[in-house]
C-alpha cells in the first residue's frame, strides 16, 4: 500500500466523520500525503490542515466540483488549491445555491413511493445545510429501515430512473477546471470507472478536459477494479496526464476502501503528488 490519500470526505460534505476525525484516521493507518476533497465546498480544510500539521501527515489543500459534460454528471478533483481565492470561492458558491431545492425534489420524489420525511430526514444527517446530496438521502433511508445499506439505496431510488433522482446542472468542465487552475490548483478526472461513458466518451472527455487545462486523472481510486487502474494507468500515459490516487472514503463500513493507504499506481504514471511540495515527506515521489 502508498501512504497517500488524495481523494476522501469529512462532515463538510457528506462525509461521515468530522475534518479532524478523519485526518486523525488517516494518520492512525499511517498516511504521510493526503488531501481532503468534499464536495463543492473548502470549508473543513482549516482544521483538517491544522490536525494534519499535528500529526506530522503532509496536507493539501483539496476540494471535489460536481460537473455536467454533455449529458454526464462528472467530479473533477482540485488538488493544492488556494481555497481563498475568489474565483473558486464564487465558482463553489454558485454549485451550493442549487443543492436545497435538488434535496427537496428528491424528497417529493420518494414521497410519491410512499417514503414521507425524506427531506427533513436526510438533512438530520447533514453537517452543513448547504451541502445536502444524495449520500444524507441514503443514510437516513437506511436508518429508517426502508433499505439495507447505503449501497442498495442508490440501485433502488437514487439513479437515473429512480424516484428519488432528480437530475442537475452543474458546473460546466471548462468552468470547473478554470476555478482549479485559478486557484493555483491542479485539476483531476475523479474515479473515472464510475462513468458508464464507453471508449470514445471517455477519450472525448479527456481530450475536453485537456483542452479545458485539465492534468491529471485518478488511476487508483476505491471505485476502481485492478482491471480499470490498469486501463486509467495506460489512458494517462497516452494523453499526457499525471496520474492520482485516493479512496473516495465517505464513512466506516462505507465504501471498498478506508482512508489514509491506497494501493500503488503502476510503474508506468507519473504521481500528481510529484507536483506539490508537500510531497517532500514521502520518502521519493513513486509509490
Amino acid at each position: 500500500m502508498t501512504p497517500v490519500d488524495l481523494h476522501f470526505h469529512s462532515t463538510a460534505s457528506d462525509g461521515g466523520l468530522a475534518p479532524a476525525d478523519v485526518i486523525a484516521r488517516a494518520a492512525e493507518r499511517g498516511a504521510k500525503l493526503v488531501a481532503l476533497t468534499d464536495h463543492d465546498c473548502t470549508a473543513g480544510l482549516a482544521i483538517a490542515r491544522a490536525v494534519a500539521e499535528e500529526k506530522g501527515v503532509a496536507f493539501v489543500d483539496g476540494v471535489e466540483v460536481s460537473v455536467t459534460w454533455g449529458k454526464h454528471t462528472l467530479h473533477i478533483v482540485g488538488l493544492d488549491i488556494d481555497p481563498e481565492h475568489p474565483s473558486i470561492v464564487a465558482g463553489l458558491q454558485s454549485i451550493r445555491d442549487g443543492r436545497v431545492q435538488r434535496a427537496r425534489d428528491m424528497a417529493d420524489g420518494l414521497a410519491k413511493v410512499g417514503i414521507e420525511g425524506a427531506f427533513e430526514g436526510a438533512m438530520a444527517h447533514c453537517g452543513n445545510p448547504e451541502m445536502i446530496g444524495r449520500t444524507h438521502f441514503a443514510r437516513w433511508l437506511v436508518e429508517s429501515g426502508h433499505v439495507k445499506d447505503v449501497r442498495t439505496v442508490f440501485r433502488k431510488y437514487l439513479t437515473p430512473g429512480k424516484p428519488g433522482y432528480v437530475s442537475h446542472e452543474w458546473a460546466p468542465l471548462a468552468d470547473a477546471v478554470g476555478w482549479i487552475r485559478d486557484s493555483g490548483g491542479v485539476a483531476v478526472i475523479a474515479h473515472p470507472g464510475r462513468y458508464d461513458l464507453g471508449r470514445t466518451l471517455t477519450e472525448r472527455l479527456l481530450e475536453d478536459f485537456i483542452a479545458a487545462g485539465g492534468e491529471a486523472i485518478e488511476v487508483v481510486s476505491g471505485s476502481h477494479s485492478l482491471d480499470e487502474t490498469h486501463k486509467y494507468a495506460l489512458l494517462a500515459q497516452r494523453f499526457g496526464l499525471l496520474a492520482s490516487a485516493g479512496s473516495d472514503f465517505h464513512a466506516p463500513g462505507e465504501g471498498a476502501r478506508d482512508v489514509g493507504l491506497t494501493q500503488p499506481l503502476p510503474p508506468i504514471c507519473k504521481p500528481v503528488w510529484s507536483r506539490f511540495a508537500a510531497s517532500a515527506k514521502l520518502e521519493d515521489n513513486k509509490p
